[in-house]
């Protein structure tokens, strides 16, 4: 049996200064992912003066296929070599983002970059979701990935406003991107300097885990290989599947809404300016709402966030397909922001829930690699169906698609949350765990 510090605590009030410092590099994580939110599509068509949907969403494929295949590897990679040294490695990768995207000769050069972009996010956010949810044990999990999550698209929705602010008065390049370099130095320099291993927590965690009451996970056993868990995460168990496929459609949408949605509003006059309003609008719902859905989860469960957070993410994709105005599509990018907010952390959470401590890094790693995905089925079905039929044609597929999948999570997913199958809803050694 491997013994366990008998000073480590599970909880985030126990672990407050490591948590907290992990929101931080967590949202150093978002405002490098941030740099091209507002920029890079505009980038496409006034400068390198690309035609074509498909070939202009080439960036976000090549970021979603590396980032869905990075996350897989993060969660492989934290159990076997420890959580930091893939965090690390993340940010090292990160290190020729920016200097490429300013010094770029041709669009192979963008495209080149944002596979090395989504390397660093595949490895570095996967890595602080696996290190928070170790620290905050099964009690507050919601809050957790909640306040993860909000930090990350918190930044990616202040560095899109801003660098739309830098493009509007400075020009799209290199401005904009130099705040990239300045994010990547500063989360080189905590993870390396200041952030601690948080691998012996989730063992602590494994030592105190209890079987549900209901025997529902009883074939979840703590020794499963690479290839279980994989099945299990994306095919086979019901709750981990249903929250593998939102998650897949989801960032569909999300892939949708990087890569054409500037597009779109610009073939309808609006300024830069206002460009990166609405590019900045969604993503600052989306984190900002992480603090209220994410604990809510842990309060109400998870399963009804997740399936009505897909509806509003549909109905407001529908709104975007309709509209024609600045005000309705703020209006859009709120409600689109809101649906978000009650999905994102949801599945993460319900993911932790499922997952044996003993394996929940791979479980991770499995989710985000199906839910990163659908930033390339997105870029490569919009894409396409834009090139077909126009870009609010292509909006109307995934808002449709978005329908489908809560309807999925509504009828596959169980309610995973561990209060629905503990006599004590806040058994005794959880309380004061915040």
């Amino acid at each position: 049996m491997t013994r366990v510090d008998a000073s480590l605590r599970l909880g985030i009030r126990a672990n407050l200064a490591q948590f907290s410092l992990l929101v931080t590099v967590n949202a150093l994580v978002g405002g490098v992912l941030g740099q091209e939110r507002t920029v890079l599509p505009l980038l496409a068509e006034q400068t390198f003066h690309l035609t074509g949907y498909t070939f202009l969403l080439t960036y976000v494929l090549a970021f979603g296929v590396t980032k869905a295949a990075s996350n897989y590897f993060a969660g492989t990679w934290s159990d076997r070599f420890g959580r930091k040294p893939v965090l690390l490695a993340g940010w090292l990768v990160a290190i020729p983002v920016p200097v490429m995207l300013i010094w770029a000769p041709s669009w192979g050069w963008v495209v080149a970059a944002n596979v090395l972009l989504g390397i660093n996010q595949g490895l570095t956010w996967s890595t602080t979701v696996i290190m928070k949810i170790d620290l905050a044990g099964p009690a507050r999990r919601g809050l957790a990935m909640g306040l993860n999550e909000a930090a990350g698209y918190l930044a990616v929705a202040a560095t899109a406003v801003t660098t739309g602010y830098l493009a509007a008065h400075f020009g799209l390049c290199p401005a904009p991107f130099l705040l990239g370099a300045a994010y990547v130095a500063l989360g080189l320099g905590l993870s390396g300097l200041v952030v601690h291993e948080t691998r012996e927590h989730a063992r602590l965690e494994a030592t105190q885990h209890t079987a549900r009451t209901d025997g529902r996970h009883d074939h979840l056993h703590a020794e499963l290989t690479n290839r279980q868990v994989f099945g299990h995460t994306g095919l086979r168990e019901p709750a981990l599947s249903a929250a593998s496929q939102a998650g897949m459609v989801n960032n569909l949408n999300d892939g949708l809404a990087w890569g054409l949605f500037p597009i779109l509003f610009a073939t309808a006059g609006l300024s830069v300016s206002r460009i990166g309003i609405l590019a900045a609008v969604y993503p600052a719902v989306w984190g900002a709402g992480q603090l209220i859905t994410g604990s809510l989860s842990d309060r109400w469960g998870r399963k009804q966030l997740i399936t009505a957070g897909m509806l509003v993410q549909a109905a407001a994709l529908a709104l975007v397909a309709l509209a024609d105005t600045f005000t309705l599509w703020l209006v859009a990018a709120i409600f689109l922001g809101a649906g978000t907010a009650m999905v994102y952390p949801t599945l993460l959470a319900a993911i932790g829930d499922v997952a044996h401590p003993a394996w929940r890094a791979r479980a991770v790693g499995v989710y985000r690699l199906w839910r990163d995905g659908g930033f390339a089925v997105g870029a490569l079905l919009a894409g396409i169906v834009a090139d077909l039929w126009g870009l609010r044609a292509a909006v109307w597929v995934v808002a449709v698609l978005t329908a489908a999948s809560g309807v999925i999570v509504a009828v596959r997913m169980y309610e995973t949350h561990p209060k629905t199958h503990r006599p004590n809803p806040v058994a005794a050694s959880e309380k004061g765990v915040l």
